[in-house]
């Protein structure tokens, strides 16, 4: 879990991770509460910001999870015969 945790939190994971909150958490946001927002009307803080916490949850789990992946079918590679 640890070693989730440590990758789910590297530098380019959390980067690429915000940009595609960004851009599905506005398209979320616009498509919720989009009348609202635009109108000046009030809308639910609650949901404002679950529209870009789950977009980068989803993408930091889906990265880092393929990262151990990788990681793991690479450590396998190296390993002489007989050893995996």
């Amino acid at each position: 879990m640890t070693r989730f945790v440590s990758i789910s939190l590297s530098r380019h994971i959390v980067i690429a991770s915000l940009k595609i909150a960004l851009v599905v958490g506005t398209m979320l946001n616009l498509v919720n509460q989009g009348e609202a927002l635009l109108s000046g009307g009030t809308i639910s803080l609650l949901h404002f910001l679950l529209n870009y916490l789950v977009p980068y949850c989803v993408s930091s789990y889906s990265a880092a999870k393929n990262e151990i992946e990788l990681r793991e079918s690479n450590e396998c590679q190296f390993k002489p015969p007989g050893k995996h």
